[in-house]
């Protein structure tokens, strides 16, 4: 019999859904939009708008997710040994902006890029004395200038961030109404917003939006599927075409089930772990 799923806080945080956090002694704190949350080791959550927020899908049936991901060998040691991993719920916008951010980085220097636009455009806040730069809205992003964005370390991405601000402003894309449309209809809005392909599209849609059968590919994952699933998931070219990664996520959906997003998680920790690479 399954033990109750529970919350693993450090696990999850350092599972490349989050960037803008940060641990000081028992507590993680993480600026989420408009809000800073501050987290304990078991989950708890105060917020500095004192709102309540489930940052960590506690609504969500964890164990029946976690029993409909546990297709093979693979997934089930990866759940196994990164127990307590969950998808966090994260501010739509915040989440686009980083996802754009880390297309051809690593998580290091997202981070740096990230922290450096909520001090250049962000709203300065205190909370639990201590300092925090808020993450800028869309209207203060899409009024900046590209060379103010390029100062932030974000190269040729400078241009689609000031352009996904707009996208947002003009109410082009409205999140509420995304989160209520099913994956594909979803998809197809979010790939309009310039700087953003099918990776970028699935992360925001996984990560926000509530759209749990997304599973982001990028290379990572792409190596995952090569290295486990040769046979399932056969792969015949370096690069996918927008056709083939939709034919190969229609695979992924049929093998894993429509949580796929979450062995996404479970499986790319578990490869960047193996590799030791750097999170927070």
């Amino acid at each position: 019999m399954q033990k109750k799923y529970t919350i693993n806080v450090d696990i999850s945080i350092n599972s490349g859904q989050v960037f803008l956090w940060r641990k000081y002694q028992d507590y993680w704190y993480g600026v989420n939009g408009q809000n800073v949350l501050r987290i304990d080791n078991l989950g708890k959550i105060k917020s500095y708008q004192n709102k309540s927020i489930d940052f960590f899908r506690n609504k969500d049936n964890t164990d029946q997710i976690i029993k409909s991901i546990s297709k093979d060998k693979v997934t089930k040691n990866s759940v196994k040994k990164y127990f307590g991993l969950r998808l966090m719920d994260q501010d739509p916008f915040q989440c686009l902006i980083s996802f754009i951010v880390s297309s051809n980085s690593n998580i290091p220097k997202i981070k740096q890029s990230l922290e450096c636009i909520c001090a250049r455009f962000g709203d300065k806040i205190k909370f639990d004395n201590k300092e925090f730069f808020l993450f800028p809205t869309p209207e203060k992003l899409s009024q900046a200038s590209i060379f103010e964005i390029k100062k932030c370390g974000v190269g040729y991405r400078a241009k689609f961030i000031k352009e996904a601000a707009k996208v947002v402003v003009l109410k082009k894309i409205d999140f509420e109404e995304l989160r209520k449309t099913n994956y594909s209809e979803a998809k197809k809005h979010i790939c309009k917003i310039p700087g953003v392909g099918n990776k970028v599209a699935d992360c925001v849609l996984l990560f926000s939006l509530n759209k749990l059968e997304s599973f982001p590919l990028d290379r990572w994952m792409i190596k995952i599927l090569e290295k486990y699933y040769l046979d399932e998931f056969k792969i015949m070219t370096k690069t996918i075409t927008e056709k083939q990664y939709e034919i190969l996520h229609e695979k992924i959906v049929k093998h894993f089930g429509p949580y796929a997003g979450f062995a996404q998680q479970f499986l790319f920790k578990m490869e960047r772990e193996n590799y030791k690479k750097k999170w927070l």
